[in-house]
């Protein structure tokens, strides 16, 4: 049950009462004030302080201070009088409980009302900013409206006047042509003229000039003719250059399907044979193959690193010494090196195998068999 608290202090004038309440040691946050026109209550467990005022109070222009542990009210009366006590003297606790319960509604009516009325302003304010956002919005599409507006009509402008332009250029071009179609016909004309006075002149001159007889216009006839007839053509050769091929026979009658499997089966022999070679004791399968190592040193070619391109060539050679292409790789390879000998060697090497000639690779005597452009080897197959 709480404490009653009975010391404080007030003081009236005709306008106002003013109340002084000590907290006792309790925390301000603790402290709950409740106050209506007829009732004021102050809660801070465990003390409580409750007074049935004398007369009604303007309770929204009320005020209290709480600080050194004290609250100080300002109470202003509705009426200008002097009160004889604070608190009402001679209310039962039914008549209380009643003053409670009425302040308790007009409390919620008020707290009510506030919020409908703090509801309704914001409902307002919203309405407003929403106008205030579409009338912004108004204007700015109608500022854009009016610029596209412009802009079209500024294009259908410079369109007209393009057009007039185009109008007016191709009204020049006819007067032009028309002009220069007048004066090829008066050319023509002109020519016609002097054709037709000339074979006249000529025609005349013949007549009296030309001796009697029936072959005497034939000469000028035949020569005539002669100069009419074309110089026969100039003598031309065509050179044609095929691609060798591993058989000799015709493409048109060889099974190319058949070919490859040959060939196919002829590696896998080779290497088979090549077994004892110390350098396939540590590669995989796939690594004694003659083409993934021909495909292996164009990849390394290609990222510049050629001592190892020549490695794997070198390695596909020992496994099959019959693929040109291995050759003229290792060949670009060592052009890139600057070993000019060791190019020449292979290029002479790569020229005997596409010609099916048995040659020594320490002769340069096939050097002269190398094309001239040797960057052509640079490519790779």
């Amino acid at each position: 049950m709480p404490l009653q608290v009975s010391d404080y202090s007030w003081q009236q004038t005709k306008t106002a009462v003013f109340l002084s309440l000590p907290l006792k040691g309790v925390c301000v946050r603790d402290t709950d004030v409740f106050c209506t026109e007829n009732y004021l209550k102050v809660n801070f467990p465990p003390f409580l302080f409750e007074a049935f005022l004398y007369a009604p109070i303007d309770d929204e222009s009320s005020k209290a201070k709480i600080g050194n542990d004290t609250i100080v009210f300002t109470l202003y009366k509705k009426e200008a009088a002097m009160w004889e006590t604070l608190s009402v003297t001679g209310v039962d606790k039914e008549m209380m409980q009643r003053i409670r319960e009425k302040s308790i509604l007009q409390a919620q009516e008020r707290a009510k009302e506030a919020t409908e009325a703090k509801a309704a302003a914001k409902r307002e304010d919203q309405k407003y900013a929403l106008s205030v956002m579409m009338k912004i919005e108004e204007e700015e599409r109608k500022k854009i409206e009016d610029m596209k507006e412009n802009e079209r009509i500024k294009a259908t402008k410079a369109l007209e006047a393009w057009k007039e332009y185009q109008r007016k250029a191709e009204e020049q071009k006819k007067i032009q042509r028309e002009e220069k179609l007048c004066q090829k016909e008066k050319q023509i004309k002109e020519e016609r003229k002097k054709i037709k006075y000339k074979s006249l002149t000529r025609n005349l001159a013949s007549r009296n000039l030309a001796p009697k007889g029936r072959n005497s216009e034939n000469i000028f006839t035949e020569k005539l003719k002669e100069d009419s007839i074309p110089a026969p053509r100039s003598v031309g050769s065509i050179k044609i250059n095929f691609t060798p091929r591993v058989f000799p026979t015709a493409l048109r009658e060889s099974q190319v399907a058949e070919e490859e499997e040959w060939l196919h089966k002829q590696a896998e022999a080779r290497r088979a044979m090549n077994t004892d070679i110390a350098e396939l004791c540590d590669l995989k399968e796939e690594e004694k193959n003659p083409e993934w190592l021909k495909d292996k040193g164009n990849k390394l070619f290609a990222t510049e690193n050629y001592l190892a391109a020549i490695n794997a060539y070198n390695l596909a050679i020992r496994l099959n010494n019959k693929m040109p292409l291995l050759y003229l790789n290792r060949a670009a390879c060592h052009l890139k090196l600057k070993n000019l000998h060791k190019a020449i060697e292979d290029s002479s090497k790569e020229f005997c195998s596409l010609e099916g000639i048995e040659c020594q690779a320490s002769e340069p005597k096939l050097s002269h068999h190398i094309p001239s452009d040797l960057h052509v080897y640079i490519q790779m197959a």
